[in-house]
């Protein structure tokens, strides 16, 4: 029996470029094994089939993680155009064909502003979502087919970025809960043809966007020793960068680590708001609330070395 890796305290967020073939789960794990992290969670799954930014919560900001869950996020997602799958993507068999030789891109493009704004989704088989406990992508690999009702998502911002030679690239801005695959059939069929993904990349989980470092750079830090891996990890105050945010100093922050309400000068009236210290290290999560005080309602500080 191999002897148990001894697990570390880990604190931060790191922007990991999961490769193709993994789920995120795994990568996860692969990376939480890397670090010897003693806590560690991941903010939105990807398939296997997609690669791209998956930004990955250690120690404290594991709390964060659920924030995160509810961004916006950003993809580069290519299609082939002319064929419909059973999964939506390269996986599946091709159910469908059209012949997309006539298809433009003026045609798409003329299409893309129905798909901005609001819309309404109908999820797919090949998904995650659950009927009855069980995960409808198992039901549908048994041949079920369950009635699914349509979901309201937001696309910010759609463009077609490459047309040719039976594919074409887009550039998708969207809420959380949006179905990319979903997207590309639905964008294709109001041109009356079929399509589905032969790549996803995740761009950017808002707020993080930027380079994610891959597979291979955190193994060439990691031989360089722990201190250079973790030197890679941003602090937990970049989660919260678009949030209001108020400084408080030691002894207010004493009184919110008690879950003690607290008022502080330059509060913003009412919502959320990223309580800080005094050397701009986030404290906690918390809601301005009925009297105007700042109310604590997750508490994220780094516990002292010792504590």
């Amino acid at each position: 029996m191999k002897p148990r890796i001894p697990r570390r305290p880990v604190n931060g967020i790191l922007l990991f470029d999961k490769p193709l073939g993994l789920s995120s789960n795994d990568a996860l794990q692969r990376v939480k094994r890397l670090f010897r992290a003693e806590k560690a969670g991941h903010t939105g799954s990807l398939d296997p089939l997609a690669s791209g930014m998956l930004p990955i919560c250690f120690g404290q900001a594991t709390k964060l993680c659920g924030q995160l869950l509810e961004s916006d996020k950003r993809y580069v997602a290519r299609l082939c155009l002319g064929q419909k799958t059973t999964t939506g993507d390269a996986e599946g068999e091709v159910i469908a064909t059209s012949d997309a030789s006539g298809l433009t891109r003026e045609m798409l493009e003329a299409a893309v502003p129905a798909f901005t704004g609001p819309i309404s989704q109908v999820p797919p088989m090949y998904s995650a979502l659950k009927h009855q406990g069980q995960r409808l992508y198992e039901l549908a690999r048994e041949g079920v087919e369950i009635e699914r009702q349509p979901r309201e998502v937001t696309i910010h911002e759609l463009r077609l970025t490459a047309f040719g030679d039976g594919e074409c690239e887009l550039d998708v801005r969207c809420s959380k809960g949006t179905y990319i695959r979903t997207l590309a059939e639905d964008l294709a069929a109001a041109v009356g043809h079929c399509a589905h993904l032969i790549g996803l990349y995740r761009v950017a989980v808002e707020p993080f966007e930027g380079a994610p470092l891959a597979w291979d750079a955190l193994e060439a830090l990691a031989a360089q020793g722990e201190a250079a891996l973790d030197a890679c990890l941003l602090d937990t105050v970049a989660a919260v960068r678009g949030w209001p945010q108020v400084r408080v100093e030691e002894a207010r922050a004493g009184y919110l680590a008690h879950g003690q309400p607290v008022r502080v000068a330059g509060a913003p009236a009412r919502g959320r708001v990223a309580v800080l210290d005094e050397a701009g290290r986030l404290l906690c999560l918390a809601e301005i609330d009925a009297d105007g005080l700042v109310a604590p309602r997750r508490w994220l500080a780094v516990p002292a070395a010792g504590a």
